[in-house]
């Protein structure tokens, strides 16, 4: 099948300026989720030329009718007078500066388009290379480092402009997805997966037992993976539980929330991944949406922290999704991925078994 990736990106998403508020005896530091590992993944793509095979997706800024398909009007309110008023605390560990809400409604309004161009046959599959990230983003505050609830909003867009039916939502981020947990809890139609290292963060949340209520039990997924876990564990839980659940859901669109945070090198994670195993999850789910939904992919961008690995993690990424290779190579995957602990670990896969038969999947 052809492919056609397209990409949002836009240089405003550069300027939202989070800031620490450790007090007086802090000496200042740079806050994790500053711009250049953004900048350095869209950096790469652009200097190893596979920016040549994607197309370019305008962002816009998302209108307040698309805002309030998921937040309160409260917390709009709340959180753009803090904007314009130069900034303050959206909610937990989401701090940001002057103008970060234009910039947040932005990234939304670039995942929005980035569905749309799919969902419409304009391309095949996209990649939101947005910021700030969203999805620990709660309908009535930020958590997180998020604001808005950007891959959340974008599916609630296809859904009610677009007629979008079943949608699957694959959360590969270290942290758990309690935004767009929380967007769906209920909702039987739109599957959340969030695979994710236990009770980092949220530690309150992401639990396997956490299914869904009402009707949509069953339809929300959480495997906290403990922490060390290699490209065998994270195998073992596509093949024994993610591509199963999405089978049987049956989705007419795919979305990933693609942290890269479980990256061996991340400074908030302790998962040992790396770019090339980044690209070979990628390469499953592109596989996954061409047999289920006519390769119908969204990938929107969450954390990940090292400036060093995010770029390549987002190489291998896009190559995946397009199909395009590049001859650029990560000097430093090779070594973690021969490290005699990525395969699958017999704990692994007692855990990974555990939760296969907790979710209802057939031996």
């Amino acid at each position: 099948m052809l492919m056609v990736t397209g990409l949002v990106w836009h240089e405003r998403f550069l300027f939202h300026n989070p800031t620490l508020r450790y007090g007086s005896r802090f000496e200042p530091e740079v806050h994790f989720e500053h711009p250049s590992t953004k900048r350095r993944i869209y950096t790469l793509l652009m200097a190893s030329g596979l920016g040549d095979h994607l197309q370019s997706i305008t962002a816009r800024p998302a209108t307040r009718t698309e805002l309030e398909r998921f937040h309160t009007p409260e917390y709009l309110d709340r959180i753009e007078e803090l904007s314009r008023a130069g900034g303050g605390v959206a909610g937990e560990a989401a701090p940001f500066g002057p103008g970060s809400f234009e910039v947040a409604a932005l990234a939304v309004g670039g995942c929005i388009e980035a569905v749309e161009a799919v969902v419409t046959g304009r391309v095949t599959n996209a990649y939101a290379l947005v910021r700030p990230p969203g999805h620990h983003a709660e309908r009535d505050q930020g958590r997180g480092f998020c604001l808005l609830a950007n891959a959340a909003l974008a599916i609630m867009s296809a859904r009610a402009v677009h007629g979008v039916g079943k949608v699957a939502v694959i959360d590969w981020d270290v942290h758990h997805g309690n935004g767009t947990e929380q967007a769906f809890y209920d909702d039987p139609d739109v599957l959340t997966i969030s695979i994710h290292q236990d009770r980092n963060y949220p530690i309150d949340t992401g639990a396997s037992g956490d299914r869904g209520s009402g009707s949509g039990v069953g339809a929300n997924v959480n495997i906290p993976l403990p922490p060390g876990c290699g490209l065998g564990a994270y195998e073992a839980v596509f093949d024994r539980i993610v591509e199963p659940l999405v089978r049987r859901h049956g989705p007419e669109l795919i979305v990933v929330t693609s942290g890269f945070d479980a990256g061996a090198f991340d400074p908030l994670g302790a998962m040992c991944l790396t770019s090339n195993h980044f690209g070979a999850l990628a390469r499953r789910v592109v596989h996954l949406a061409g047999e289920l939904c006519d390769g119908r992919l969204l990938m929107t961008h969450e954390g990940g922290y090292s400036t060093y690995e995010a770029p390549f993690a987002g190489l291998r990424v896009l190559e995946a999704m397009s199909g395009h290779a590049t001859d650029w190579v990560d000097p430093l995957a090779g070594d973690v991925d021969a490290w005699p602990h990525q395969p699958l670990q017999p704990w692994q896969a007692d855990l990974v078994e555990r939760y296969r038969l907790e979710f209802g999947l057939e031996p």
